[in-house]
């Protein structure tokens, strides 16, 4: 069987090997690449910081991995910079595999996605800041998982790199024509606790990509995210995908 190449990029607030190591368990033959985001590639933000900072950080780790073409897969976060990513580069792009993107980066996302609450909770102190920005995360209703031990050292550059990276999404725009023009298989994947808003950001982009597929999670959210809760599962959807770019 041939070796996939993959670039995997995680979401805003845990490193790529921890996000992912779950999934990579259950896959094989994938030469992976694991790239964190280069919003925390030093103690804070990197001045002139942008969306386009993230798509050059993918294209310098793929250069130096040695990746013409490759897979891409991307959480939260990740999976917006993964969009960015897949529309200006679709000529380096095999297949786009995305879990609740960030952003789609479009007028209509940018109208419902409730950016003021975001302002609200990311200009409260720290300690109160995360916890309320990560209940944005989810459906009303739907409770936080509890906190497991003291926080990691990576946790301190978190709330400074969440609101450089949501400065970041808000500031970048992809047009429709733009979605429409790439063509490479798309595997959309949300979870029926999440926020609503990823209901609505699948249905937009299923009007938008010509080779989209998409699937719901049952009882999953986007703290408990379905290639961490059923890692398995998505292994087997991610493999079909590749396969289908040959």
């Amino acid at each position: 069987m041939p070796q996939h190449d993959v670039v995997f990029l995680p979401g805003i607030i845990a490193p790529a090997a921890r996000r992912y190591e779950p999934l990579l368990n259950h896959l094989a033959d994938v030469n992976a690449v694991l790239k964190d985001l280069e919003v925390y590639r030093g103690d804070v933000p990197p001045a002139g910081y942008s969306v386009a900072t993230e798509t050059d950080g993918v294209l310098r780790a793929a250069d130096e991995a040695g990746l013409e073409r490759f897979h891409l897969y991307g959480h939260s976060g990740g999976g917006a910079v993964a969009l960015a990513f897949a529309v200006a580069h679709a000529d380096r792009v095999l297949t786009l595999a995305i879990d609740e993107p960030a952003s789609d980066f479009t007028d209509d996302g940018n109208m419902e996605y409730g950016w003021p609450e975001f302002d609200r909770v990311l200009h409260m102190q720290p300690a109160e800041s995360m916890p309320a920005f990560l209940r944005l995360q989810v459906a009303p209703g739907v409770p936080l998982p509890p906190p497991q031990g003291a926080p990691p050292p990576w946790m301190a550059k978190r709330p400074a790199g969440v609101r450089a990276f949501i400065e970041a999404l808000r500031a970048h725009h992809i047009a429709g024509d733009e979605y429409r023009a790439f063509g490479k298989p798309v595997y959309f994947t949300w979870g029926s606790l999440t926020h609503p808003r990823w209901r609505s950001m699948e249905r937009r982009l299923s009007e938008l990509l010509p080779s989209f597929s998409s699937e719901m999670f049952e009882g999953l959210h986007h703290l408990n995210t379905c290639h961490m809760a059923e890692p398995q599962r998505v292994a087997v959807r991610l493999t079909a995908l590749w396969q289908r770019a040959g």
